[in-house]
């Protein structure tokens, strides 16, 4: 399933085709995924308490992961997702009609394909205990 949580995606098929929005929840063994604001049902809720009123309220029902694309942040476009490896980790990358090649994961976005200058490590911290037993002595 390439499609993770938080993925923008557009619907293909079906009664809401053209709409875009965000994936809410996945579900990898059913292929489901539940978008923001798609596939909205009415459901009747019970009142369980005294002072509860029953009350009918509109969720968002899961989609066949079929039926959704990921949009590229970077190009716009709804796009197939192809996988390259960055940094030794395998990573969603765009694969749409402009190749623009952006990586779709979060935690390897700024990344892409320059590679980044490593920082100093920061200076070493002493004690205030250890240099106060020095001056004593």
């Amino acid at each position: 399933m390439n499609v993770k949580l938080n993925d923008n995606v557009l619907v293909i098929t079906g009664k809401y085709a053209g709409k875009q929005g965000k994936v809410i929840a996945t579900s990898p063994k059913n292929g489901t995924v539940t978008v923001e604001g798609i596939n909205i049902v009415k459901k009747a809720k019970k009142a369980r308490r005294a002072n509860e009123v029953s009350k009918i309220v509109e969720i968002e029902s899961p989609i066949d992961v079929s039926n959704v694309m990921v949009v590229c942040p970077k190009c716009g476009a709804p796009v197939r997702v192809k996988h390259d490896v960055v940094d030794g980790k395998k990573v969603r990358v765009c694969g749409g009609k402009k190749g623009c090649g952006a990586v779709l994961d979060k935690a390897f976005a700024g990344k892409g394909k320059a590679v980044e200058e490593k920082t100093e490590a920061p200076k070493k911290r002493v004690r205030k205990r250890a240099a106060k037993a020095e001056k004593a002595e």
